[in-house]
């Protein structure tokens, strides 16, 4: 990992003439980019939560940051090390993490008979690998706590095998079995653990994709209130998956 960006530390502030501390919210987002991270990014800091986004290029992110105030950290989310440095650092640097969110996904396309297996092994362990790394370390300090949220997102790949590509359907359909297990294993230590099945295209910025229609793609700003309205679910009805996905598209 490399030098984190650090922000300016919690300010005291006084409360009928009492110091307190302010504490926000933190949101780590491993993963990060210029899609639904950075809705969610938009969309946290302006409910005051703070953001962390951890990426393999954080250069990438740096108009987001001068937006949001977001911190980023440089960080390959299938090393073992590099995770567990990431959260050290991240505790250290602004406190410990109350929501993960895991959005790194990798795909590699092509007849079983022509795939690359290490292409196929390095694109199932982003997928899939690094989400066991990133809850793992998330949970070793959540459950002390008794409180967090973890949280996945997945694609159609995660419930529907396509053809022409196997290696996305093995990495998302093992990425929602690790956040079924998790949430059957953590919500009773109240951690709020849950899986998103994004089933459809995302809009993206500059899109040069073939016009589908009226909301033919998914916006990834209303995706990521999605998001903000699982976290806020109360713990007597939390949910631990979701399917979103365009009117138009086939279930």
């Amino acid at each position: 990992c490399g030098s984190p960006c650090i922000g300016e530390p919690c300010k005291s502030k006084l409360i009928n003439m009492t110091v307190t501390v302010e504490k926000n919210e933190l949101a780590l987002i491993v993963g990060a980019g210029q899609g639904l991270s950075a809705s969610l990014t938009r969309l946290f800091t302006s409910r005051g939560i703070k953001v962390a986004l951890a990426s393999r290029n954080i250069d990438k992110l740096d108009s987001l940051v001068s937006e949001t105030g977001a911190i980023t950290y440089k960080c390959d989310a299938v090393s073992p090390g590099n995770v567990a440095d990431l959260f050290n650092r991240v505790s250290s640097d602004i406190g410990q993490p109350d929501i993960v969110i895991y959005n790194a996904s990798n795909r590699v396309r092509g007849a079983i008979t022509d795939l690359d297996p290490d292409s196929v092994l390095q694109a199932i362990k982003i997928t899939c690998y690094g989400g066991f790394l990133v809850a793992q370390q998330a949970a070793k300090l959540m459950v002390p706590l008794g409180r967090g949220s973890i949280f996945f997102t997945g694609a159609s790949a995660s419930v529907k095998g396509y053809p022409n590509s196997a290696t996305f359907a093995m990495g998302k359909f093992g990425l929602r079995g690790l956040a079924q297990s998790l949430s059957r294993e953590l919500h009773p230590k109240n951690i709020h653990v849950a899986h998103f099945v994004i089933d459809g295209g995302i809009k993206q910025p500059n899109d040069l994709r073939v016009d589908r229609g009226s909301d033919g793609f998914l916006d990834p700003d209303n995706i990521a209130k999605t998001y903000y309205d699982f976290l806020r679910q109360p713990r007597d009805s939390w949910a631990w998956e979701i399917e979103l996905r365009p009117w138009i598209e086939k279930f």
